[in-house]
């Protein structure tokens, strides 16, 4: 097994995409890191170098509040400033500042935004053609001539797909802490957050940033190691990545518009692609559908993946290669 799994990984690793999407990364976190910085500028320009972080908050405060008095606002996202304007409430009251410059706050920052979309996309690139582009070339028909059962060429095409999205976990977590900290600093995690909103102060939880970053890697990964079982089912069902690719890709896009939409439609939740984004209960944002929980989505996602898992391995072992 060993062995299926480091050839595998040769033939993903000599493959151009693979590069590629390590220079997406890149210059995403470059993009988006600057953008803070600028932002922090525009703040310093605002309120003067030396200005209390208190004060900055409360602007956002009364941003917010000026958002939500707006009689057009979708009742989605009214839901969402109504939760923000909380929690910078709590913050003041905890004395606790959340926007602490340093590697850990972008990071932390860069992972609440990207789970949903920009990391399940990556997933998808990498991952769309582990056995798509070897039944188009053919070169499955040379694998399953060897002395070795369908299931264990199988099990390490999945495999090899498991580690590929713990590396863009960890290159992400990576570039984010190298390039946020040339900019920033590399401080800031053992600085609290407040996990836990119940709109009283008094029962809020506050961890270390270093705590909420490992919690919030390990749920990432979880949700993009599901998306990565739904691409893999549809790369040993399609013979054309564009195919596999093209599909996961919509299924994405509409999944993060759904999230702001489906608040009235219940079924809804039983949508992999809307549970998706599982750092939001970490950060306090309300779930896409009301009764909705963090070991809820765990559990969609985990039946998702495991489903596909198992009709792969299953059409896999029945599928005529001639």
């Amino acid at each position: 097994m060993i062995n299926l799994i480091y050839n595998e990984w040769i033939k993903l690793v000599r493959k151009k995409r693979f590069y590629v999407v390590g220079l997406i990364v890149i210059l995403f976190i470059g993009m988006f890191a600057y953008a803070q910085l600028v932002q922090e500028r525009n703040a310093e320009e605002r309120f003067g170098a030396d200005a209390a972080w208190e004060e900055q908050l409360e602007e956002e405060i009364g941003s917010l509040e000026s958002r939500l008095e707006d009689a057009e606002i979708p009742e989605g996202f009214a839901e969402n400033f109504a939760v923000q304007i909380e929690q910078q409430r709590v913050y003041l009251e905890e004395g606790v500042n959340p926007n602490e410059t340093g590697a850990a706050m972008f990071l932390r920052m860069f992972l609440d935004n990207s789970g949903d979309l920009f990391i399940p996309l990556l997933v998808v690139v990498v991952t769309a053609d582990l056995v798509s582009s070897e039944r188009s070339s053919g070169t499955i028909k040379m694998l399953l001539t060897r002395p070795v059962k369908r299931w264990r060429i199988l099990l390490s095409k999945y495999l090899t797909m498991v580690l590929s999205v713990s590396l863009i976990v960890l290159f992400i977590s990576f570039v984010s802490v190298v390039i946020a900290g040339s900019l920033f600093g590399f401080g800031g995690w053992t600085q609290p957050i407040i996990t836990d909103f119940s709109l009283s102060s008094a029962e809020v939880t506050m961890i270390p940033h270093w705590q909420y970053i490992l919690t919030a890697a390990g749920l990432t990964w979880f949700a993009a190691v599901a998306v990565g079982s739904l691409t893999f089912l549809l790369s040993v069902l399609l013979k054309g990545t564009a195919a596999v690719m093209g599909f996961m890709l919509a299924a994405l896009i509409s999944g993060t518009i759904l999230s702001v939409f489906v608040s009235n439609w219940e079924t809804a939740k039983y949508l992999f692609m809307v549970n998706l984004n599982l750092t939001n209960y970490l950060s306090g944002q309300p779930p896409p559908v009301e009764g909705m929980t963090l070991l809820f989505s765990i559990g969609v996602l985990f039946v998702w993946g495991a489903l596909a898992t198992l009709l792969a391995f299953r059409r896999f072992q029945t599928m005529d290669m001639l």
